[in-house]
């Protein structure tokens, strides 16, 4: 893999991956793809922002690369781009956009700085189901690509995903950071915790599963739907 053709920084939303605007698209996305797969810890849990330049990238192509992120626990969170192309293909996928330089008819572009020089948040992935009695500590992030069966428990200073039936016991935001989340496809944890504040699901039968992200917002956890 050439150096140059996927570049990763730190930045205080989490991680800037800058793709070549020369190289074929999908050997850029073979080689993003293998980069993750071998440095799974150090991507867990982190939002990715893309930087494109001024490579026009169409609907279908962004589309493949937010797959290619989703299906390994990551959230395409951001694109950086300079091309009208790209930029209508994020906004028709839902994604934030910036620009590093006006694009003409799109002034409007919401714009962001960022802080090359900041680190990225450490994190966990665990790529299966954990079962009752299994217990997972982490630093950082932790992000589960199966269920969490009732008697798991995951304890994490960052935020906790489960992409699967969330149904054991979490705590996300362990130290004290009420800015943390919990999203789960399947929302329904023996106990959840959020910092210092603490809920559970309701005994009652619930409706049908759909994606939910649990936040503090005015002193309490609020959860939500989730969308991913």
């Amino acid at each position: 893999m050439q150096e140059q053709t996927v570049a990763i920084k730190g930045i205080k939303d989490g991680l800037l991956i800058s793709l070549s605007p020369t190289e074929e698209w999908q050997s850029i996305t073979a080689d993003l793809a293998a980069r993750i797969d071998q440095q799974s810890a150090f991507f867990a849990g982190a939002r990715i922002t893309i930087d494109l330049g001024e490579r026009p990238v169409p609907k279908h192509e962004l589309s493949s690369l937010k797959a290619l992120l989703e299906r390994r626990g990551l959230a395409l969170y951001t694109v950086l781009s300079e091309s009208a192309t790209t930029v209508d293909a994020a906004l028709a996928l839902d994604l934030r956009t910036t620009t590093s330089t006006p694009i003409p008819g799109r002034e409007d572009t919401e714009d962001d700085e960022f802080d090359p020089e900041e680190d990225g948040t450490v994190g966990v992935m665990i790529k299966r189901t954990l079962r009752s009695g299994r217990t997972v500590n982490s630093a950082g992030h932790v992000v589960v690509l199966g269920d969490v069966n009732p008697g798991a428990k995951i304890i994490a200073v960052g935020d906790i995903i489960v992409w699967g039936r969330l149904r054991g016991i979490v705590h996300a935001g362990a130290e004290g950071d009420e800015q943390a989340l919990v999203c789960a496809l399947d929302m329904s944890p023996m106990q959840l915790r959020i910092a210092g504040y603490i809920t559970t699901s309701p005994p009652e039968k619930r409706r049908q599963s759909k994606p939910e992200i649990a936040s503090v917002r005015k002193g309490q956890i609020v959860v939500e739907p989730w969308s991913y």
